[in-house]
């Protein structure tokens, strides 16, 4: 069981008074890629998170290998996976991507992450927005810029979401150990594995990440992710799960950004969150070290950031159709249909990556060898 990193008895310091540049809640995919954006800015960027830095893993820890590379974290790759498999009742396709899936350990990508970034970490528990900053469990931090990184409850937002009746998916993945070896990432469109929603299978390094995914929030899924285990590779250990969304939200409000699953910015039909989480917290990073340099206004940065995030809206929908449509194919038909579409998988595959591309990434070190440290000014009189 992971125990929450939270300061406790004498280290349990309160935070009240405590003062940021820029506040960024949560320590995943999305805040840290917030903060690496913002090195060297001269900011103090304080990031506060409920666990230590890639303590806690809730997602299938697998993204396009080009974005691992373009965010310098490509030391946390275990096991690259040229291929893609899917599997109905009635036949298996297998597909060579015109890009590679890596999956990768989470705690090592956090910490590689964390270390591209000049940010402060703390442990604390946020509770909800205030006027000069966030409430947490240890006291007030203020804070002009504030980010929402933390997951799809969107804490500094109001009304907050609640399944079953949110447009989240439920998912769960275990980690059985595995004598190494495949190229493939598995999956099962298959209703006697899960009635609307995929399953999983994934090499990584000493393990197989088995998992199931529902787009039904209502449907629980660990039944079905204990037979597929069992199944696949014999027992169904280490068990880690997650709500996440599968429909944008604003990615800003008049005082916050959101970046990653607290804005839907998960893809749907595939439930991918990580590369977007990335791509999301680089705009979202962008636009504060705008205000930092005091290129526009805080209002005008958030607006921005919202509109960046809406500018993708189509991609979005066309997925979410897409999410509906395949598990009320008939399952022939559905078979048929991936076999046809063999001659369309370099083009439609690209298209995919091209929604949310590694090329976003590659300003930074361009930044990093032109930056100063204490060269932006302070942010707290914004």
């Amino acid at each position: 069981m992971t125990v929450r990193a939270t300061k406790r008895g004498a280290d349990r310091t309160p935070l009240a008074g405590a003062r940021a540049d820029v506040l960024v809640c949560g320590a995943s995919f999305a805040g840290l890629a917030v903060a690496r954006e913002l090195a060297g800015s001269g900011a103090d960027v304080l990031v506060l998170d409920r666990y230590d830095v890639g303590e806690r893993a809730t997602s299938a820890c697998a993204a396009p290998t080009p974005w691992l590379h373009a965010m310098g974290v490509e030391g946390s790759i275990r096991h690259e996976l040229p291929y893609m498999r899917f599997t109905t009742p009635h036949g298996s396709v297998r597909y060579r991507l015109p890009w590679s899936w890596s999956a990768f350990d989470y705690r090592e990508l956090c910490e590689l992450l964390a270390a591209q970034a000049d940010a402060r970490f703390d442990t604390a528990k946020v509770e909800g927005r205030t006027e000069r900053g966030v409430l947490t469990d240890r006291g007030e931090v203020e804070a002009p810029l504030v980010v929402d990184a933390l997951g799809w409850r969107r804490v500094l937002s109001d009304p907050h979401f609640q399944p079953p009746e949110a447009p989240l998916s439920r998912g769960l993945e275990v980690h059985p150990p595995h004598g190494g070896g495949g190229d493939e990432l598995h999956c099962w469109v298959d209703r006697s594995v899960v009635r609307h929603g995929y399953g999983w299978h994934e090499p990584a390094a000493d393990e197989v990440r088995i998992g199931v995914r529902s787009y039904d929030p209502r449907r629980h899924v660990k039944d079905a992710t204990v037979a597929l285990a069992e199944r696949e590779a014999g027992q169904a250990v280490r068990f880690q799960g997650n709500w996440f969304p599968h429909r944008l939200r604003p990615a800003a409000d008049e005082r916050t950004f959101f970046a990653g699953d607290s804005a839907g910015h998960c893809f749907p039909l595939s439930g991918e969150g990580i590369r977007t989480a990335f791509y999301f917290g680089i705009s979202a990073g962008r636009e504060i070290a705008a205000v930092l340099e005091g290129a526009k206004p805080r209002a005008a940065a958030l607006r921005d950031h919202a509109a960046f995030s809406a500018a993708h809206a189509p991609a979005y929908r066309h997925a979410l159709r897409l999410q509906r449509l395949v598990p009320a194919l008939p399952p022939r038909l559905l078979t048929l249909g991936l076999r046809a579409f063999t001659p369309l998988v370099d083009r439609a595959f690209t298209w995919y990556l091209a929604q949310a591309h590694p090329g976003m990434a590659a300003a930074w070190q361009a930044t990093q060898t032109t930056s100063s440290v204490g060269s932006r000014p302070s942010a707290r009189a914004i």
